[in-house]
């Protein structure tokens, strides 16, 4: 134990005393029936090596004398307790002297088989000022691999759940001032009314705070080591004054698209001005805090039929009023594909009826006189912008469309195989085609920073956007997005996906669509078909607009 502490049992109670060292009055709340009596961490009972799972008296027992020796500031003593030492004990002293915990209240509940929760009431002091930080967190123990003995299993998370091997705990002058995050229009946008944009105002605020002229407060957050993951603040101590960050978001459409997504759990939605690139909404509903809109890498399904049609309309091989085969299923180099439900079309019918109908094997069929399977990739590069290196403002992710042979790219016409994307992704691609050309996706103006904005190679050809706007509108109108895009007004176009994935019964649904100057799409997990999950997902923010 750290020279100048005690630790003894009153009433219950396990207090420390400091004794000289500063380290305040933390104690460990356990129950009665603990015992009482003036005991150290030295002095608890020896454990002895076992086999097999913990016992119920090991978890008990190992819990109490590492949570004891924690509130103690024994971080030497709490990292024998675990089963990473060299790891866990720096972290126990870094609660003290990085995040500069002054005193605490750690309370066990009951264990449920090896997994000990327990809540810590700490009081944070920095400079004279004090505040209180609340949380809950939990233990497992475990049996050590090498001595037998019943340890903490030891994470991160148990000093706090937000932490990770990639952060640490920290108290101080925050690395960069509070921001006044605005729309458009200049309404202030707030996490706590739009919650699905914590992740990318905390960005935002990291990277331009200092630029929009704040000057930082006293913080306790969780300081983050990865690449464009921004810090957490989890209390001020005394506030910085905020600057003021002007975005593209529109605050009507962040909240319908907030409003959207909490329909349907782990569901994503991104809304773009297709005359600009200008992101106006992103909102995700998810377990857990990743911004899956932004940064998600999934199969779209057929919403990426936009860039295989306008591939296929540039190359001269199909036309929206020209006959397109349409058969329940077709083989290409040993792979067989088919239609939703094995369904076909008469013959006769036309590309645009294949494309509002979602028709996989209409485009299946055209890759042998497309006569280069790296044609899709370059089409959603040259002219969609795929694989930029998009420069948003914040954290994100442009797609993928990687070079294929055979039937791994024949799948990736209808969206499947290698191709990865996500709804900021499909967003942009519904803006380029309702546009005519690439326009960067951004959420703060680049003047802010001066970042280099990607630029597509070439516009889409007159002839074909036009037909492939048509054939959308089509889709909206009475193809398979008709019933999501009913309530929807103005010049509306729209594309329907249902992505499989190994391991789902359901398909990811997914969903574009566009309404005057304005794009949206969404995805739903495993919320099946297109039109029924992330159709409406999509039609509430374009009614927004």
């Amino acid at each position: 134990m750290r020279s100048g502490a005690k630790v003894a049992v009153v009433g219950g109670v396990f207090i420390v005393v400091a004794g000289g060292v500063g380290y305040g009055a933390y104690h460990v709340l356990y129950g009665a029936d603990d015992g009482g009596g003036p005991v150290t961490t030295s002095a608890a009972a020896p454990r002895e090596a076992g086999s097999g799972p913990v016992t119920a008296e090991e978890t008990r027992r190992t819990a109490k004398d590492f949570l004891a020796a924690w509130a103690a500031g024994d971080a030497a003593a709490a990292g024998e307790l675990t089963d990473d030492a060299g790891t866990a004990t720096p972290a126990v002293a870094g609660f003290r002297t990085e995040a500069h915990v002054s005193k605490a209240v750690i309370t066990p509940g009951e264990p449920v088989g090896p997994k000990v929760p327990f809540t810590v009431d700490a009081t944070v002091t920095y400079e004279g000022k004090s505040k209180r930080l609340t949380y809950a967190s939990e233990l497992t123990v475990v049996r050590g691999v090498t001595t037998g003995l019943p340890l903490v299993d030891w994470k991160p998370s148990v000093l706090h759940p937000k932490l990770t091997e990639q952060s640490a705990l920290r108290t101080g002058e925050a690395p960069s001032p509070p921001v006044k995050a605005v729309d458009h229009d200049g309404v202030e946008l707030t996490p706590e009314k739009y919650p699905s944009l914590r992740p990318v105002l905390d960005q935002l605020r990291e990277k331009y705070g200092e630029d929009a002229g704040g000057k930082p407060g006293i913080e306790t957050w969780i300081d983050s080591t990865v690449e464009g993951r921004a810090d957490q603040t989890l209390l001020t101590l005394a506030k910085g004054v905020p600057g003021k960050l002007v975005t593209t978001l529109d605050a009507d459409v962040q909240a319908a698209a907030e409003r959207a997504v909490k329909r349907y759990g782990e569901s994503s939605v991104v809304a773009i001005k297709p005359s600009t690139g200008e992101i106006r909404a992103v909102a995700n509903n998810r377990q857990d805090a990743f911004n899956a809109a932004f940064e998600g890498k999934q199969a779209p399904g057929s919403t990426l039929k936009i860039v295989t049609a306008a591939m296929l309309l540039e190359k001269g091989l199909v036309g929206a009023d020209r006959p397109a085969e349409c058969p329940k299923e077709v083989m290409y180099q040993g792979r067989t594909f088919h239609n939703l439900a094995h369904f076909d079309l008469p013959s006769g019918s036309t590309f645009n009826e294949s494309f509002k109908r979602s028709c996989n094997t209409a485009f299946i069929k055209l890759i042998d006189d497309v006569k280069n399977d790296a044609a899709l990739g370059e089409e959603a590069r040259d002219v969609f912008g795929i694989g930029l290196n998009w420069q948003t403002g914040v954290v994100s992710w442009d797609g993928s469309v990687p070079a294929e042979t055979g039937g791994v790219a024949a799948a990736q016409y209808i969206g499947q195989g290698t191709v990865q994307m996500n709804a900021l992704n499909v967003a942009s691609i519904t803006a380029t085609a309702k546009n005519g050309s690439f326009r960067q996706p951004v959420i703060v103006p680049p003047g802010l920073d001066d970042r280099e904005i990607a630029t597509a190679s070439r516009p889409l050809e007159g002839s074909a956007a036009g037909q492939l706007r048509d054939m959308m509108r089509a889709t909206a109108t009475s193809g398979t997005g008709a019933a999501a895009m009913a309530g929807v007004g103005g010049d509306k176009g729209a594309k329907t996906g249902s992505a499989e994935v190994g391991g789902q019964a359901d398909s990811n649904s997914w969903f574009a669509g566009f309404a005057d100057d304005l794009a949206a799409a969404a995805v739903v997990q495993a919320g099946g078909h297109g039109g029924d999950a992330a159709g409406p997902v999509v039609a509430a923010v374009l009614k927004a607009r």
